[in-house]
C-alpha cells in the first residue's frame, strides 16, 4: 500500500503504458507500425527500430547456408544503390529452415563481413516463425494484406516510410528483380 501512496495510481499505469510497447521487443498485437519494436543487433546491443523512422525499410530473415544465401550481394547491392535516398535493409539471421543458420552472432557476422561485404544493419538470430516469434515476425506476418507465415529463409518485407508494410516478396525474388527496385522507387518518391 506504501508504493501506492508514494506513486499514484494513474503514474504507475502511464508508466506501463509508455514502456509496454518495449518490452520483449513490443507487441505485435498492439502495433501500428515497426517503430514500436526493438531488437539486438548482432553484437547484442539493443535497436529501437524507430530509428528507421521515415526511410523505406527492407526486412529479410536470412541464413548463411541456404541456396539463397548469394542474395546478400544483391542485398548489399540494393543497400549500396538507395542508401543515399533514405532506404535502408535489416537482416535478420534465423536457424527456423532447415537449421541453415547454425553459427553464432559473432559468426554470422563474419561470414557476411568476409563473403558479402555486408553494410546494412544485422541482428541478432532470432525466431521468425511459430509461437516463439519475435514480436516483429508476428506483427510483419499478420500484416494487414501481407498476411501468412513465413515460407522460407530470404523472405522479405518493404516497409514503407510510414512503417508500415508495403509489399512482400518470397525467397525466390532477387532483392535486385525489377518488382523489387520498382516498389522501392516509389516509396522513395513520398519521403519528403
Amino acid at each position: 500500500m506504501r508504493i501506492l501512496k508514494a506513486f499514484p495510481l494513474p503514474a504507475i499505469v502511464a508508466a506501463v503504458a509508455v514502456m509496454a510497447p518495449f518490452q520483449e521487443g513490443g507487441s505485435a498485437a498492439d502495433a501500428a507500425d515497426i517503430y514500436g519494436f526493438s531488437a539486438d543487433s548482432i553484437d547484442g546491443k539493443p535497436v529501437d527500430l524507430s530509428r528507421y523512422r521515415n526511410q523505406v525499410v527492407l526486412i529479410v530473415n536470412t541464413a548463411s547456408k541456404c541456396g539463397f544465401t548469394p542474395q546478400y550481394a544483391s542485398l548489399q547491392s540494393l543497400y549500396e544503390k538507395y542508401k543515399d535516398r533514405g532506404f535502408t535493409v535489416l537482416g535478420f539471421p534465423s536457424n527456423d529452415f532447415g537449421w541453415q543458420e547454425p553459427g553464432s552472432n559473432e559468426q554470422i557476422r563474419e561470414f557476411c563481413d568476409l563473403r558479402f561485404k555486408v553494410r546494412f544493419d544485422l541482428f541478432s538470430k532470432i525466431k521468425v516463425k511459430g509461437k516463439d516469434a519475435h514480436p516483429l515476425y508476428q506483427y510483419l506476418t499478420g500484416a494487414p494484406g501481407f498476411e501468412g507465415g513465413i515460407a522460407w529463409n530470404f523472405t522479405k518485407f518493404l516497409i514503407g516510410p510510414d512503417g508500415k508494410v508495403a509489399a512482400r516478396f518470397g525467397s525466390r525474388t532477387d532483392p535486385l528483380d525489377p518488382q523489387v527496385t520498382e516498389k522501392i522507387d516509389s516509396l522513395l518518391s513520398g519521403i519528403r
